[in-house]
C-alpha cells in the first residue's frame, strides 16, 4: 500500500512539472511573436482645440451643463516627439460647468460631433483632467470594430490640479468576436476603436452648487504594426 502511494505521488509530481514546462514554453513563444509583431506608439487623438466640436448634456431634472474652451493646460504634460517643430495648436482646454438642481445619483455626458477613430490597435487611452478634488468618477465610451458600445472606467476626479488618467483597453478574445473587437481577421484594412465620449458620474454627497472640470490632450498608445505592413496591392472592399 505504501509503495502504491509513493508511486502515485511521483506520477502526480511529474505531471505537474511537465504541465509547468509546457505552459512556460508556450507563453515564451507567444510573447516573442507578439513583441516582434508590435509597433507601439503614443499618438494624440484630440487636443480640444476646436470650438463647438465637443458637446455636453445631462437630464434636465438634475441640472444644467455647459462647456467651452479656455486657454491653459497642465505644465507637466510632455509634448509628443514627432510633433515638435510642427506648430500644431495646443493652447486650449475643454472646460465643463454643472449647476445642480438637487442632490442625487446623476451623471452628465461629454461627446464629440462624431466618433473619433484611433488608428491601429489601441492598448491604452489617457487624458489630462483637473477634477477640483470632487469624488466624481470619469468613464470613457468607445465603439469597437462592429459598432458595439463599451465603457471603460478611468478613475475618480478627487485630486487637486491636473492629473493624467489612463485606462487599458482589454484585448479581444481569440475567437475574434467576443469583448472589444478591434480587428476582424478577414479585413486587414479595417481596424481600431472609436471614442464616442465621456461620462462623469456624480457623487450624490457632493452634488452641491456648481461643479467645474477641465480636460486636455486625449491620447492613446496604439500598435501600428498592421497599419505599417499592409499590402499595397490589396483590393479595397468599398464598392
Amino acid at each position: 500500500m505504501k509503495r502504491l502511494f509513493i508511486a502515485g505521488l511521483l506520477l502526480v509530481c511529474c505531471g505537474l512539472l511537465f504541465a509547468q514546462n509546457e505552459v512556460g514554453s508556450t507563453n515564451e513563444d507567444s510573447l516573442g511573436i507578439e513583441e516582434a509583431q508590435q509597433h507601439l506608439k503614443e499618438i494624440s487623438v484630440d487636443k480640444f482645440e476646436h470650438e463647438g466640436f465637443w458637446h455636453t448634456s445631462m437630464s434636465s431634472d438634475s441640472g444644467y451643463v455647459i462647456n467651452r474652451l479656455f486657454t491653459g493646460g497642465p505644465s507637466g504634460k510632455e509634448p509628443l516627439a514627432e510633433e515638435e517643430g510642427m506648430n500644431i495648436p495646443d493652447k486650449s482646454v475643454l472646460g465643463v460647468r454643472v449647476d445642480y438642481l438637487h442632490r442625487g445619483y446623476m451623471h452628465f455626458l461629454i461627446y464629440p460631433d462624431r466618433p473619433i477613430p484611433i488608428e491601429g490597435i489601441t492598448k491604452t487611452i489617457s487624458i489630462w483632467a483637473a477634477g477640483r478634488n470632487f469624488n466624481h468618477s470619469l468613464t470613457i465610451m468607445v465603439e469597437d470594430f462592429f459598432g458595439r458600445s463599451y465603457e471603460l472606467y478611468m478613475g475618480r476626479l478627487n485630486f487637486q490640479g491636473w492629473k493624467k488618467l489612463t485606462v487599458a483597453v482589454p484585448p479581444q478574445a481569440d475567437d475574434g468576436r467576443s469583448g472589444i473587437v478591434q480587428r476582424n481577421f478577414h479585413y486587414n484594412n479595417q481596424m481600431g476603436i472609436r471614442v464616442t465620449g465621456f461620462r462623469v458620474d456624480i457623487d450624490p454627497m457632493e452634488a452641491l452648487g456648481s461643479y467645474y472640470v477641465y480636460f486636455d490632450d486625449l491620447r492613446a498608445v496604439t500598435d501600428l504594426f498592421a497599419e505599417d505592413n499592409r499590402d499595397e496591392d490589396d483590393m479595397n472592399d468599398n464598392w
